[in-house]
């Protein structure tokens, strides 16, 4: 039996930040469940809506266990650009795909904790360096994805019309061939609970 998680999301979104605990809940006590990270880069689109409200930070604070610094808080009304993040993350899932959780982590505590904008290159600097990694240069273009993450924002698109929605994030748990869209909801206040859940649907699809 072949079972892997997909994690739509972007680095810039509060909701995706809010669920990347479940990710990580599932991929410490699951390491049989294969992880896919898809950046879909929601905050890349010019023409898109790419500011959040306070009204939106409370809701995630109210229904989750994530917290956002005051530099954040400050900054909440400019616009948002994830196209560097989602250039990193996606090069990240191909050629390093054992770090490419902790990244994500440590660019979303960049963003949301620190205030850091992430939309330029000496502002994910420190972070390449922490990791080690040796990015090309393609990644660092901050207005136009690469090729790669457009074409994973395609494949998104194709993955989003399957299972009926374009809501972000989403958690797709794959089992052979059988998709079940997890309710991520459910357990943003406890990441744990989340683990039942999936050894459920996996013993459900045994």
């Amino acid at each position: 039996m072949a079972a892997e998680l997909f994690f739509i999301y972007d680095s810039h979104c509060p909701w995706s930040y809010a669920t990347t605990p479940l990710v990580n809940a599932v991929n410490q006590s699951l390491p049989e469940v294969s992880l896919n990270l898809w950046h879909c880069a929601y905050f890349s689109d010019a023409d898109g809506e790419n500011t959040i409200t306070k009204q939106q930070i409370l809701q995630v604070k109210e229904l989750s266990s994530v917290s956002f610094s005051p530099d954040y808080m400050a900054k909440l009304s400019l616009g948002k650009d994830s196209t560097l993040c989602a250039n990193l993350m996606t090069w990240a899932v191909g050629k390093t795909p054992e770090l490419a959780l902790q990244l994500l982590n440590a660019l979303q505590a960049a963003h949301f904790s620190a205030g850091n904008a992430l939309s330029e290159q000496a502002e994910i600097e420190d972070i390449i360096e922490a990791f080690k990694l040796s990015v090309p240069a393609k990644v660092f273009n901050k207005t136009k994805l690469t090729t790669d993450a457009a074409a994973q924002v395609h494949e998104i698109s194709a993955l989003q019309e399957i299972i009926g929605t374009q809501a972000i994030p989403a958690l797709l748990l794959a089992i052979d061939d059988n998709l079940i869209l997890l309710n991520h909801n459910f357990y943003l206040q406890e990441p744990s609970a989340i683990i039942d859940a999936i050894k459920l649907e996996l013993n459900n699809h045994g």
